[in-house]
């Protein structure tokens, strides 16, 4: 796994344990990822939406692509879609994609790269490996995250980061075990690299068999775990979790994971994304490519979409054959009827 990992841990910065009188977030429940079909035709695990959105509120979905190895020709990407009233936060841990959009921003993403990518008011975009991946072929993991926009941020101006491996933030955990990237947010006083618009934390864990890692977390956040790899246990009541499940802890003052003491010969480590936020609690609409706060919000971002008032597609990078919506097909000016999903303020 090449995402940024320093030659001497124990050097780093550490979070500190929790104290006596702090109290461990309880685990609430376990979510094994669902596999749909993304884009062109990739698999991705997808452990929400599908739970109640207002557990994973400010998130609105997290899609996580591979560890796969791609054969000549195989690797797939998400041609032009656009976008509406949230960000989207793309982690590639091995292989690459290369991102474009319709107000000039873009970048290659790579081996522990982030793309934050503010659809705001409205934007078109891709995300397709570069052309020496689908020509050669090779290992291919990333994730996908939604962070949704409040009411008053949906209408703000796109916005493009591009938050290269050297600018994460590298942490220890208290005994000097775990590798803490963090992406955005903050942890025990440190700061990651990403700019948000919603208060949230983000961070990728590595945990070596046998090692515990602790870390206070803010009382107005939720707290979710999802591994990428390996296998743990969450909370005191060490719940056991792995590859592809989401821990979604209760209230408390702080999370614990441990790493099993033997893990299997497809991850010597337990890889855990970490996140959580301050729930936004307004309703939701859910349409394809755009998250708003009402039906004719939607009714409003597909008029807009095809009368070119999201941006227009560079011409060096236009094909017809590619236009399509993201996350459930072609955008149609049409009733949004059973794939709308609300959450209640």
């Amino acid at each position: 796994m090449p995402a940024v990992t320093p030659a001497n841990p124990l050097t780093l910065p550490r979070l500190d344990r929790l104290g006596p009188t702090d109290r461990p977030r309880p685990v609430h429940l376990v979510v094994t990822a669902p596999t749909y079909l993304e884009g062109e035709g990739f698999q991705v695990r997808r452990p929400f939406p599908g739970l109640d959105l207002g557990i994973a509120d400010p998130f609105l979905l997290l899609d996580h692509i591979g560890a796969v190895e791609y054969a000549p020709g195989e690797a797939k990407g998400a041609p032009w879609h656009p976008h509406r009233g949230f960000e989207t936060v793309t982690y590639m841990i091995d292989g690459a994609l290369e991102h474009h959009d319709s107000t000039g921003g873009g970048g290659y993403i790579a081996d522990g790269a982030t793309q934050w990518m503010t659809a705001g008011a409205g934007i078109l975009h891709d995300e397709v490996p570069p052309a020496w991946l689908i020509q050669k072929g090779g290992l291919f993991h990333g994730v996908q995250l939604w962070v949704n926009l409040p009411a008053a941020m949906k209408w703000t101006p796109p916005r493009y980061q591009d938050i290269g491996a050297s600018a994460v933030t590298l942490l220890a955990g208290f005994d000097g075990g775990a590798l803490v990237r963090l992406i955005a947010g903050e942890l025990g006083g440190h700061r990651g690299p990403g700019v948000t618009h919603t208060p949230i934390a983000y961070a990728h864990v590595t945990l070596p068999p046998g090692t515990r890692f602790e870390t206070a977390w803010p009382r107005d956040f939720n707290a979710l775990a999802y591994a990428l790899n390996g296998r743990g246990r969450a909370g005191l009541e060490r719940r056991p979790f792995g590859e592809g499940q989401l821990v979604v802890f209760g209230n408390g003052d702080g999370i614990i994971i441990e790493a099993d003491d033997i893990q299997d010969s497809r991850a010597r480590n337990l890889d855990v994304l970490i996140l959580g936020g301050r729930p936004i609690r307004e309703p939701v609409v859910f349409h394809g490519p755009f998250v708003m706060n009402t039906r004719d919000e939607i009714f409003q971002a597909i008029r807009d979409y095809h009368s070119g008032r999201m941006g227009q597609i560079p011409p060096t990078r236009f094909d017809f054959s590619q236009i399509h919506g993201d996350r459930g097909g072609a955008v149609r000016a049409e009733h949004p009827g059973d794939e709308e999903k609300r959450q209640g303020a």
